[in-house]
């Protein structure tokens, strides 16, 4: 049963973007299906399969109309952790889960199951009781709007941009932080309900250069710093007394160059990441 819950959370993870919330539907799936008279159930594993992943997109339904309080980023997680409650290689990178937030909740399933599980038109429309063709459109339509974006992908070397990353924040070396990030940088912060942050999105590099450098000297500087992976991405967690108080998550293209941070402050979010401290 625990490959099965965490195939299910996977799915479930993928569509939402949101880890609590998809391991409790999960396990609201599994308990209800215990008690469930199974004699009319053909395949126990599709059955389950099809509950989730509906769930999961009336879910995102609901989350949509919904109104924000700034940025919403996706729960990060930790996928290089042992510990870790999800597929690793079915996870989809950050940056993806963060791009897939513009599709609507049927494309975003048809995605995660064509590219991130390698379903068929038939057995998706299957599963969402859509025909064949609809799949074949919404999967169209949303690797359009995502630009073609693999499902994940793994960094090679992030450490040397990081190193660099870290020297020029604490010697506020502004020149030399600019030259890591490109013309047309994105920084998205998400503070939750509970922490204060930008409710905007930065755009360009001398803004987002002088935004990360005012937030170490202000709040990071006397942090505990370490390097992690979040879901497939270079990142660093910053520590206040052993507790985990902000996590950036970077984004980086092919010469090592950061083009998207995302900073996840939220402490309700960052509890995803399972790390220890």
């Amino acid at each position: 049963m625990e490959q099965t819950y965490k195939k299910l959370l996977t799915y479930a993870y993928n569509i939402t973007g949101c880890y609590e919330d998809a391991k409790d539907m999960v396990q609201d799936t599994m308990e209800k299906f215990i008690t469930l008279d199974k004699s009319h159930i053909g395949n126990e594993s599709s059955y389950l399969l099809k509950s989730v992943i509906n769930t999961a997109i009336n879910f995102r339904k609901r989350q949509q109309r919904q109104q924000p309080y700034g940025v919403w980023l996706p729960d990060p997680i930790a996928t290089d952790n042992p510990e870790c409650k999800l597929i690793r290689e079915q996870t989809a990178g950050y940056t993806l889960l963060v791009l897939m937030e513009q599709l609507n909740p049927r494309e975003r399933a048809v995605f995660i199951l064509k590219e991130g599980f390698d379903y068929l038109h038939e057995e998706i429309a299957a599963l969402l009781d859509i025909s064949t063709e609809h799949s074949r459109q919404l999967l169209t339509r949303a690797r359009k709007a995502l630009k073609n974006r693999p499902f994940n992908t793994s960094v090679p070397a992030p450490q040397p941009v990081l190193d660099r990353y870290i020297h020029t924040l604490t010697e506020a070396d502004i020149d030399g932080l600019q030259q890591l990030l490109l013309d047309d940088i994105q920084l998205m912060a998400d503070g939750g309900r509970k922490v204060k942050v930008i409710k905007d999105i930065m755009i360009g590099r001398q803004a987002t250069a002088s935004l990360l450098q005012y937030v170490f000297a202000l709040f990071l500087h006397t942090t505990r710093w370490a390097y992690t992976t979040v879901n497939h991405q270079p990142a660093l967690c910053f520590y206040k007394q052993d507790r985990l108080y902000a996590c950036q998550i970077m984004d980086l293209d092919a010469e090592g160059r950061i083009c998207n941070i995302y900073s996840m402050i939220d402490p309700e979010k960052l509890r995803g990441l399972e790390l220890p401290a």
